[in-house]
């Protein structure tokens, strides 16, 4: 049997809207197509090249709506066409990650598969490649792997894995106990303090036919019309099955389809990384991203011509408008040619709210 990195295929699932980073994030435009860095390259260009190291082209696929075909293959010039994966319409990510792990199962039966999100920042590529190398290592041995983050503060806005015994036999991996949903800030704060706890950043690691299995156990009908999709995938009768099969598969994060009762089961493990990890889910966590925690910067994305007095936060400019701001602390300023944001850091994640208000009151337009 050939070694475990050379039965390796990434997946780079390339879903959701991002709404918390809206106006810049939107439906036709979601997070991952933009450079939210300040790097030169969009979230999903970045996380391309960070598997580059473990996955040569041909053996990296990305799953993403159909309305962004153009955009990933425009970003992706090394993307092999048969790689890339259509979603018909948004199903959370169970259906993302089985039907590519499925599909590449078909291909190649014995294929590890391992899911990075293209809208993470890591920016220690050497740390994350060894990490994942371990990972996929011990996905060889009949686990589902996850890679847990070593938490930096007791965040609220993360769920958490508790780690049970080391695995014999590896470098740093242990037994995953449970997964922990986002908890509240005096439980999180107990969390990092026992040392036992991680981050969960949603990566996981494991044989195709491994998640598959687990997955037909708990959700049954899901996993029989996944595999009924990926069996017409390679053939002339694709377009009907998706047509006939995708509207009815059931929404649900591989978290609870998969993790959780593969954790139940004992069939999961994690390797602890160190690397540093944002996964900048609202306008605060890039300013922060950009101040690399220094209090008192005002980070700019774009090509704004900027004024500033005494002010703090981020601005991003999608216009070429001058942006005055005079005696704003903590201030977010969002500026596109048909929206404006302004908020604070504090009120970040209440951008949801608002975007599901223009939803209620019909302003599909700017959305």
């Amino acid at each position: 049997m050939s070694a475990p990195i050379d039965r390796f295929f990434s997946i780079i699932p390339a879903g959701g809207i991002g709404s918390r980073l809206w106006p810049l994030s939107r439906a036709a435009a979601p997070k991952f197509l933009h450079d939210l860095t300040g790097s030169g390259q969009t979230l999903l260009q970045d996380t391309w090249d960070r598997l580059l190291p473990l996955t040569p082209p041909d053996r990296i696929v990305v799953v993403t709506g159909e309305a962004h075909q153009q955009a990933v293959n425009d970003q992706l010039e090394d993307l092999v066409s048969a790689n890339l994966f259509l979603e018909k319409s948004p199903k959370d990510s169970t259906a993302a990650i089985a039907l590519a792990a499925a599909i590449l199962a078909k291909r190649q039966p014995d294929v590890i598969v391992g899911s990075f999100a293209a809208d993470h920042v890591i920016v220690e590529g050497a740390k994350f490649e060894k990490t994942v190398r371990e990972a996929i290592e011990v996905a060889a041995t009949g686990k589902i792997v996850t890679i847990g983050i070593t938490p930096t503060e007791p965040s609220v806005g993360f769920g958490y894995i508790k780690t049970g015994d080391r695995i014999e036999d590896t470098e740093t991996a242990r037994e995953v106990a449970k997964f922990v949903e986002k908890p509240s800030i005096e439980k999180a704060k107990r969390y990092v303090e026992s040392g036992k706890y991680l981050w969960n950043a949603g990566m996981f690691i494991a044989p195709a036919r491994l998640l598959l299995d687990q997955l037909a156990k708990s959700e049954p009908q899901l996993h029989a019309s996944i595999i009924e999709i990926a069996d017409s995938w390679d053939t002339p009768q694709r377009d009907e099955t998706v047509a006939r099969i995708w509207d009815t598969l059931k929404k649900v994060a591989i978290d609870y389809s998969v993790a959780e009762p593969a954790a139940a089961a004992g069939i999961v493990a994690v390797v602890p990384a160190s690397f540093s990890w944002h996964d900048v889910g609202d306008f605060a966590a890039i300013a922060e991203l950009q101040s690399q925690g220094r209090s008192g910067n005002l980070a700019v994305l774009g090509n704004a011509k900027v004024l500033a007095d005494s002010s703090s936060g981020i601005l991003v400019s999608e216009s070429n408008r001058l942006i005055a701001l005079i005696g704003l602390e903590d201030v977010i300023v969002v500026d596109t040619p048909d929206a404006l944001l302004i908020t604070t850091k504090a009120h970040a994640q209440k951008v949801k709210s608002l975007v599901d208000a223009l939803k209620a009151t019909g302003h599909s337009d700017v959305l």
